[in-house]
This record gives C-alpha cells, sequence and structure tokens, in this order.
C-alpha cells in the first residue's frame, strides 16, 4: 500500500526537471501516456470562463448555469433542448481543433517510440492530432458516438453528421423535433457514449482498446517503461493515476512522470524515480529536447 501522504516535490529549478524528463523519454524503452482533463485544458479546451461565455451566452442567460460541465447536468425539459445544448457542445468540444498544438507537440516527442497511450478524455485531441488509433484506450467514451439510452444492446455510432446538421439548424435553443436522434434497433432515444452510470456501452471497439492496453503493459513489462501522466486529477484515479503509481514501484526499471498545473506530486514509495513538475503541460513539454 503507498503512504496517504503523498510527497508533493517542487518544481524548483524547472529547467532540470524538464531535463530529467527528456532524458527518461530518450532512455525509455516503452511509453505509457495516461492523460486526463488537465492536457486538453492545455490545450486550450475549457469549460468556463471567456470561452463559455462566447459560446453559451445564451443558455447561461436562461438557465443560469455558468460552465459547460454544469450545463451538461441540466435538467432540460425537452428532448429539443436537450439536443440544441449537447450538439453545440459536441460541436465545440469534439469537432473542432484544439486552440494549442499541445497534442501535436506530444506527438513530436513520441512518435518514433513505442507508445501507448490510455484516457479519461473524450474529445478525440490524440486522434485529431494523428496518433495512432491502435495505441489509443479512450475508457470513458467518445463525445462523438451515440449509444442506446437502454442499451438495447452493446453498439455505438458515430454522430458527426447528425450533431453538425442539430448545430446549425437549432434555434432559441431548440432544435427540430425531426432531429432527435434515436436508435435504428428500438427506437429508444439515443444518447452520447459518455460514462456516466451503469448504462454506458463498452462496445467491441472498446473492448478491443483495452485488450491493446493490457497487452501492452504485459508485453513491456519488464522494460525500462517512462510512466507519463499529464493532467491527471483525482475525479478517476483509479483507471490512470494509482495504477502507474502501482506498475512503477513494481517494476524498478520504471520512471514516473507528472505534469500537472497544480498538482504534481508522487508517493514517498516511488519518490526516486519519480518526476513531477507543476505548470502548464503545454510549455513543459514545448521546453523538452528530443
Amino acid at each position: 500500500m503507498f503512504s496517504k501522504n503523498a510527497t508533493k516535490k517542487s518544481i524548483g529549478d524547472c529547467s532540470g526537471q524538464i531535463e530529467r524528463l527528456s532524458r527518461a523519454l530518450i532512455e525509455a524503452e516503452a511509453v505509457v501516456i495516461g492523460a486526463g482533463a488537465g492536457l486538453s485544458t492545455s490545450a486550450g479546451f475549457t469549460y468556463s470562463g471567456e470561452r463559455f461565455e462566447k459560446n453559451f451566452a445564451d443558455f447561461a442567460g436562461k438557465y443560469g448555469f455558468s460552465d459547460m460541465y454544469a450545463g451538461g447536468f441540466y435538467p432540460f425539459p425537452t428532448r429539443e433542448e436537450f439536443w440544441a445544448y449537447w450538439s453545440r457542445y459536441i460541436f465545440l468540444n469534439r469537432y473542432q481543433p484544439a486552440p494549442k498544438p499541445v497534442y501535436e507537440t506530444l506527438l513530436h516527442l513520441v512518435q518514433n517510440r513505442d507508445y501507448f497511450v490510455i484516457t479519461t478524455n473524450v474529445d478525440h485531441c490524440f486522434q485529431k492530432a494523428g496518433f495512432d488509433k491502435k495505441r489509443l484506450f479512450y475508457t470513458q467514451g467518445d463525445y462523438g458516438l451515440f449509444q442506446c439510452s437502454g442499451p438495447c444492446r452493446p453498439e455505438t455510432w458515430d454522430n458527426e453528421g447528425a450533431i453538425c446538421e442539430m448545430a446549425a439548424r437549432q434555434k432559441d435553443m431548440r432544435i427540430p423535433s425531426e432531429l432527435i436522434p434515436t436508435c435504428p434497433h428500438c427506437g429508444r432515444p439515443a444518447t452520447t457514449n459518455l460514462r456516466a452510470d451503469d448504462k454506458f456501452v463498452e462496445d467491441e471497439g472498446w473492448h478491443q482498446a483495452a485488450e491493446r492496453y493490457v497487452q501492452f503493459l504485459r508485453t513491456r513489462g519488464k522494460q525500462k517503461i517512462l510512466f507519463l501522466e499529464l493532467g491527471v486529477g483525482y475525479n478517476t484515479p483509479g483507471i490512470i493515476k494509482y495504477p502507474f503509481w502501482q506498475m512503477t514501484a513494481q517494476n524498478p526499471r520504471a520512471i514516473y512522470a507528472c505534469l500537472n498545473a497544480g498538482e504534481a506530486f508522487a508517493p514517498e514509495e516511488i519518490r526516486a524515480r519519480a518526476i513531477c513538475i507543476n505548470g502548464d503541460i503545454g510549455e513543459i513539454l514545448n521546453g523538452m529536447r528530443i
């Protein structure tokens, strides 16, 4: 078990820490990237403030919520209003490019290396930046997929055409009723493929990606691995953070790196093999020399 008192490591000489990280990446035989919301925040996908006000001032004025996340939980009275909000939300955060090239910078650093990505992000930024789809595991779903709300079966389907049409044709924060998406098999309302409850669909593609991730870890278990954690918080630490700590502890050749805007730390048990840097992830990656 890890001690409850995680040791926070000051970035101190930031250039020195970044140099350590650069060296660890160069020397690694394999790289496992674990990405959370902080990585997309660094890329400009912010969900409050100016970006929210620019795109959702009408919803904020009518319904009273002050950020995109809160809007996602709002109990809209009709499906027309629900999908007016969500189509705009998904169009903005899934089908528009990230404002800053942080994911492209990360790809440049790892593209010629043996890497795999596990992420709780659902905005598809890795694939949009050019990462190999077969080296990605989206554990929590994808804004770009619909599923049956039942669900009647473990299937998902692409939603780009439907989302773009809903976003374009909405008026007064409502979409035309004929655009409300439904399941092609049972006719129930469709919903987003996001892990929010026990109705989340883990389709065939999800299971294949999960198996590829497990296989990657299994076959590199004794190698010199860099576990590179980027912007992971404590909403779901059991998916990335805790397993990264455990796998680092179990492999004496492994290095754990944590990049975070304010919560970069590691437990005592792996402190000697940890690189923790507090700061903007994009700036840190840009400072690496590979």
